[in-house]
């Protein structure tokens, strides 16, 4: 089974490609650039350097949010229109799941959290028993004291990591109360080599659609639309 799998849910632009649950090749840019300009000729090294042609993918597999309304964008037109091309199914994975998929073994709590702004976070708590991935906070939309008392109601030990660690940082070292780690570096951000991971579980499952159908999930409004609903108000 091959999957391609893309990340552009954030500031990192991240593509990769696995067969039968082996990582064949992962492509990762944490900078700076639109990843209109990036994730294309990422994917397009990966097919190259690897000999591989996209016409024998099984699937592929994106992060489908939330995240940045334009990084989610470009992931979801990238993916559809490979899907159409290809005529290949559509595996959406949800970004926070995805993250803490990238902290596979651990006997942490795991707690991804994602810069929303406005004094918000996009996070969910995870963790492993064994093999088994398990969600014990879906992925959603939080405040940041409220997400720190979800923790600390938790009682056990957990690793943080994601953008918004360093944006709320100070945050977490005055007001979470159990024992806590941050990520290393390698895996702190997004990667398309967990996408990819969990897409063959939930493809396997069943869970995918066609290109047609697959939409990015938000789970907030855009700032556009929430100054315009505020307009309306008023």
């Amino acid at each position: 089974m091959k999957i391609l799998a893309i990340d552009s849910s954030g500031l990192v632009a991240s593509a990769a490609l696995l067969s039968d649950g082996v990582l064949i090749a992962e492509y990762t840019v944490n900078y700076k650039k639109t990843h209109s300009q990036t994730l294309l000729p990422m994917i397009d090294e990966i097919v190259r350097m690897t000999e591989q042609s996209l016409d024998e993918l099984d699937a592929i597999a994106v992060a489908e949010g939330p995240g940045s309304f334009t990084g989610l964008r470009i992931g979801a037109a990238t993916a559809k229109g490979l899907g159409f091309a290809l005529q290949k199914p559509i595996v959406g994975v949800p970004t926070v799941d995805a993250l803490a998929y990238n902290c596979f073994g651990t006997d942490r709590v795991i707690c991804p959290i994602m810069d929303a702004r406005r004094n918000q976070v996009y996070a969910g708590l995870y963790m492993f028993e064994g093999d088994r991935f398990i969600t014990l906070r879906e992925q959603a939309v939080f405040a940041v004291d409220e997400l720190v008392r979800c923790v600390n109601d938790l009682q056990r030990p957990v690793i943080f990591l994601g953008d918004g660690v360093p944006v709320y940082q100070k945050q977490i070292e005055n007001m979470v109360t159990v024992s806590y780690s941050l990520a290393p570096a390698h895996t702190a951000r997004q990667r398309a080599g967990a996408v990819g991971a969990l897409a063959q579980i939930y493809y396997e499952q069943g869970k995918f659609c066609s290109a047609e159908e697959h939409v990015p999930v938000y789970l907030r409004l855009s700032q556009a639309e929430r100054e315009r609903k505020e307009a309306l108000e008023k």
